[in-house]
């Protein structure tokens, strides 16, 4: 189980510290841009506005992470989850912004950042569809985003419940094909579900359940004072509200206390992860 200090007990200790904290941690060349990627069109995540520019929780929140670290700006690489870990570990970028869940077999393949977001999942149907509970699925086609952490609990559940999966590379095209009837119901994030549907008059969450798991910023795991740069400009922004202020403009409400995107979490990198360093730091927040 993750363990955490409370965030008002962190933004204290921040600020007793500040002096404490190296400098470099924070600091950034000149003109420098933190190079990153997602899966473009994952609404609310990351999407395209009608002139071609990006939106969305994850844009906001990488934008004003990279801008307290010191950055001058974000490159970003539009990438197809099924082949974002990949992009990677080629080095075609320094980090994966989007939703990424922090996963036992994920942590022992790259280094995270502590978490910054709660998960969970659900299905998307059309409107009228009834979804008890996974029973319910005998049968019937589920689409789902290739290679995301949905895909592969539906691998791994597939024999017990009896679901047909059908696979795009772009999750806006398996709800097309939950909308267009080609598949009952379209399985991902909870978030991204509920904004699809508050969108998308013939669409609405079916079923909800809670994962335990959490999101993070992937990098390599050569990536060490990368990961902790990175991760000390999330504290900051969940200590001075930042994090919960961008929370709210995309889903409606603050993330709930006692969850990823309130507690700031000991150490460096995700508690009870492989890559988690436990020693006590202080982050230094401008």
């Amino acid at each position: 189980m993750i363990q955490f200090i409370s965030s008002r007990l962190a933004t204290a200790l921040i600020g007793a510290a500040i002096c404490l904290a190296p400098v470099a941690a924070v600091q950034a060349q000149a003109g420098e841009t933190l190079k990153v990627a997602t899966d473009v069109g994952f609404a609310p995540f990351a999407m395209r506005k009608a002139n071609g520019q990006l939106e969305g929780f994850s844009y906001d929140l990488i934008k004003a992470v990279a801008s307290k670290a010191g950055y001058s700006g974000v490159e970003v690489t539009d990438t197809p989850f099924s082949g974002i870990f990949a992009g990677l570990f080629s080095k075609r970028f320094d980090l994966i912004f989007g939703p990424v869940n922090i996963t036992k077999d994920r942590a022992t393949q790259m280094l995270f950042t502590e978490p910054y977001l709660a998960g969970g999942v659900g299905f998307l149907t059309r409107k009228g569809a009834k979804v008890a509970g996974f029973e319910d699925l005998k049968g019937k086609i589920i689409a789902v985003n290739n290679g995301s952490f949905s895909d592969k609990w539906l691998q791994e559940n597939q024999a017990k419940y009896g679901y047909e999966i059908q696979r795009f590379n772009k999750n806006a095209d398996a709800v097309q094909a939950v909308l267009s009837g080609r598949a009952f119901a379209n399985m991902a994030e909870t978030a991204v579900l509920r904004y699809i549907a508050s969108q998308t008059a013939q669409a609405s969450v079916a079923y909800h359940f809670a994962t335990g798991t959490s999101f993070g910023y992937p990098m390599r795991k050569e990536d060490v004072a990368l990961r902790d740069r990175i991760e000390q400009a999330i504290e900051c922004l969940k200590a001075d509200g930042t994090l919960a202020r961008i929370h709210t403009q995309w889903f409606g409400t603050k993330p709930d206390a006692g969850t990823a995107g309130v507690d700031i979490y000991p150490g460096f990198g995700a508690p009870g992860f492989e890559g988690h360093n436990a020693t006590p730091h202080a982050a230094r927040c401008s």
